[in-house]
């Protein structure tokens, strides 16, 4: 069993809160990250498929194609955008790191996995001391 990671970088804002609650709520429980005028993260995902190495060409998968799947339904979707609006997987669910790192699973796990690979993990940083790691 080998693991090979793909590393991306995006950029976008969003907000921590629940409609549901007032501002005093929210700030509560989600402190400055329920900022209504919304806050930014210089995002770095790591996605790491395993699976065996192929004899013939030496790979798990040719990591073109995972970046492909990776930029064309994560990155495109969210680079320089708020998650909280503009990103389709993420609607109606609140932008955590975490729930981030569940989205982004599955938008890419059944496309990893038509290409011979399992996915494995997506770990995402939202700050240099903040990331979460999601094992499907």
């Amino acid at each position: 069993m080998i693991y090979i990671t793909r590393r991306e970088t995006f950029n976008a804002a969003h907000r921590l809160f629940k409609p549901e609650w007032n501002d005093e709520q929210n700030l509560k429980v989600f402190g400055k990250c329920s900022n209504p005028n919304w806050h930014g993260h210089n995002y770095v995902l790591y996605v790491t498929l395993k699976g065996e190495v192929d004899s013939e060409t030496g790979f798990l998968i040719n990591l073109k194609d995972l970046s492909k799947i990776v930029k064309s339904r994560v990155i495109e979707k969210l680079d320089h955008k708020n998650i909280n609006l503009e990103v389709d997987f993420m609607k109606g669910i609140i932008p955590s790191t975490e729930n981030l790192a569940i989205g982004i699973w599955k938008q890419i796990e059944k496309p990893v996995s038509e290409l011979g690979a399992h996915l494995h993990c997506v770990k995402i940083s939202e700050t240099e001391n903040n990331f979460a790691e999601y094992y499907g």
